[in-house]
């Protein structure tokens, strides 16, 4: 039987991860639509790829690129956010959610009202809007399956176990290109470095929350919806090699992990298939190899985005929803040079004190309320920016010190 997807994001890695999965097995899977943000000629050689029925783009500057590469096809277009929520409500057996950031909360919510199955790798529909999205999910009745590798992870190791016999999940961290970095250091990151990920291949957005550590705190609290755990059942460990994923310890004292290749195709393809189990046609992992394998607790203090993950994850949804925006925010002028590394955390860490201070930490009481939160949040967020970004700029770099030692 043919399996109808849809995937909203399809350009950036997991989107393109998703598509080496269904070329790999073109009898089992047809494509209704495809999405992206603004990167029209990727968008139409996808589409073509994947024998998409539909193409939405949701920057209508773009739309009419899109339509010059996919003229002489059978592809249908279009652009805007409304096409992009329209598409997403359209009925498939399942939807793979890769947009990046708050932008892909609406239009998961639109395919969960669809009824759809969804493959979940936008995590700001948990860390945004974590106990709605759920109660939406529960509402419609769809299967929720986790993409990122460390929640599928423990998917898959929470099969046959009752949730009452769990003790704990700990979700394992590469640690980033900066693990054996000091606190001084860090405040001279450059963006190449941050992105410069030693193991994983992934976005500019995920790349330098994972170099902070933040990436990290925001899969606890996807963890906390997805697992239904309170936060004390949910730790880190940092594990450079990136073999184990995820460990489920049970009251028992059993701990068990999930091992595997660090490549997006295996939970991705986990997910298409699911509830079956199909041979996978990617690498497998080579055991006898495995001679080294450490775990170490993270540095909060070189690296407090976890810290403040955890701490907002304690007082509830409002102030994650809060804690994800203002990253968001930060991440984004970090990647435009406009702001320092270090200042990432500091910016998350004064937006959810100033959020507090105006009563905004109350938890949403709908998707849309969170979405609302949101963009208060970013505009608090915009605020703490200012100032940090003349300072940023007027910094000398250690290379301009070094070379100049009057600056």
């Amino acid at each position: 039987m043919t399996k109808r997807i849809s995937i909203l994001g399809a350009t950036g890695s997991i989107g393109q991860s998703a598509v080496s999965v269904l070329e790999a097995d073109r009898e089992r899977f047809s494509v209704h639509a495809v999405t992206a943000d603004s990167n029209a000629l990727k968008l139409a050689e996808t589409a073509i790829r994947v024998n998409a029925a539909v193409a939405v783009i949701r920057d209508p500057v773009a739309l009419p690129l899109l339509k010059q590469a996919l003229a002489g096809t059978p592809v249908k277009v279009a652009a805007g956010d409304e096409a992009l929520a329209d598409i997403a409500g359209e009925q498939v057996d399942l939807t793979l959610s890769a947009i990046v950031g708050a932008a892909g909360v609406a239009p998961t919510a639109a395919a969960v009202r669809a009824g759809n199955s969804i493959a979940l790798a936008n995590k700001e529909c948990l860390t945004c809007a974590g106990s709605s999205f759920m109660k939406l999910v529960a509402r419609y009745g769809v299967n929720l399956l986790p993409v990122d590798s460390e929640h599928n992870a423990v998917f898959q190791l929470l099969q046959g176990h009752d949730m009452a016999d769990v003790a704990r999940i700990t979700l394992t961290a590469s640690g980033g290109p900066f693990l054996g970095w000091s606190k001084a250091r860090l405040s001279d990151v450059t963006r190449a470095q941050a992105l410069a990920h030693p193991v994983w291949s992934m976005g500019d957005k995920i790349s330098i929350d994972s170099a902070t550590l933040m990436n990290k705190g925001l899969e606890l609290i996807e963890a906390r919806y997805l697992f239904g755990l309170e936060p004390r059942h949910l730790d880190v460990v940092i594990h450079p090699q990136s073999v184990v994923h995820a460990f489920v310890t049970l009251r028992d004292g059993a701990v068990h992990a999930e091992l595997g290749a660090a490549d997006m195709r295996r939970p991705i393809a986990h997910c298409f298939y699911w509830p079956e189990r199909r041979t996978e046609p990617f690498e497998a992992l080579p055991l006898a190899s495995l001679t080294d394998l450490t775990f170490q607790k993270p540095d909060l203090d070189r690296f407090p985005a976890l810290q403040l993950a955890k701490d907002a994850m304690e007082k509830g949804q409002g102030a994650e929803t809060v804690l994800n925006a203002a990253n968001e925010l930060a991440v984004a002028y970090f990647l435009e040079n406009r702001i320092a590394f270090t200042d990432i955390p500091a910016i998350v860490r004064q937006t959810l004190a100033e959020s507090e201070r105006y009563g905004l930490l109350h938890e949403p009481g709908s998707v849309e309320a969170a979405l609302e939160l949101d963009r208060e949040a970013r505009v608090i967020a915009a605020r703490m920016l200012l100032p940090r970004q003349k300072s940023a700029s007027q910094k000398p770099t250690a290379q301009e010190r070094r070379s100049n030692p009057t600056v």
